[in-house]
Formats: structure tokens, C-alpha cells, sequence
């Protein structure tokens, strides 16, 4: 039986590194929607269903940390892939904190489109 595709969110502020995250994503199966910062992410979760939200931890206007809180309390049940390249600390050090706010899975970037789909894979089949 074949299972339906799977509806994930991407927040990223790096127009690039989305638009490569995506084509790995959708050659994988999934169905992506974007999101440039935090705040457009969590106006995509209000007017759509997702399988899956996967966010950077550093971003403009409201960051990954803050959209990760937000979204606990408004879908508490949607997994959580945090993605960070680092800011003023490392990116361990954010995603750890990412890790206790409720994400799933964590990456540090850079990371290879086998490690993204596999950590994807991973947040999606805990939640079941």
C-alpha cells in the first residue's frame, strides 16, 4: 500500500540553501512548503496541516528557537527537525537547546542531503 506523501514546513532565511533543501526534500517524496523566518512559518502552521517542520535556529524577524516554542504550544504533536550553522555560540549549543524545547531531531550545518532525509525519516516515525 502505498503511503501519501508527507507535507513538511522549511524555514530558512537563505534563499539558496532552501531552495537546495527543497529539491533533495521533494526528490525524496516529500511535499515542501517555505518559509523565510519564523513568523511566516508559524502563519503557514495556522492556515495549513504539516507532517513535519523542519526550521533553522537563526533567522530574522523571530528565530528558530522562539518558532520552536511557538509551535509546541499551538501543535504539540508536530515533530521538529532544528537545523543551525552557529551564531555568537556554536551551533551544538543552540541545537542542544533546540533538543529541549521540544525538537525531534537536530543538525548542524553543514550537513549532506542523506543526513537531512534520514533525520526527516527519523522525526516523522517517532511521532507515529
Amino acid at each position: 500500500m502505498n503511503e501519501r506523501p508527507r507535507n513538511l514546513l522549511l524555514a530558512d532565511d537563505d534563499a539558496d540553501l532552501r531552495f537546495a533543501l527543497r529539491r533533495i526534500l521533494e526528490r525524496a517524496g516529500f511535499v515542501v512548503s517555505e518559509a523565510e523566518n519564523g513568523d511566516q512559518a508559524l502563519q503557514a502552521l495556522e492556515g495549513a496541516t504539516f507532517d513535519l517542520l523542519i526550521t533553522d535556529l537563526i533567522m530574522p524577524t523571530r528565530e528558530g528557537l522562539e518558532t520552536i516554542q511557538a509551535c509546541r504550544r499551538l501543535h504539540p504533536a508536530l515533530p521538529i527537525v532544528a537545523i543551525s550553522g552557529g551564531g555568537r555560540i556554536k551551533p551544538d549549543d543552540y541545537l542542544a537547546l533546540a533538543k529541549r524545547l521540544g525538537a525531534q531531531r537536530t543538525l548542524a550545518k553543514p550537513f549532506s542531503g542523506e543526513e537531512l532525509i534520514l533525520a526527516a525519516q527519523d522525526a516523522l516515525a517517532e511521532a507515529r
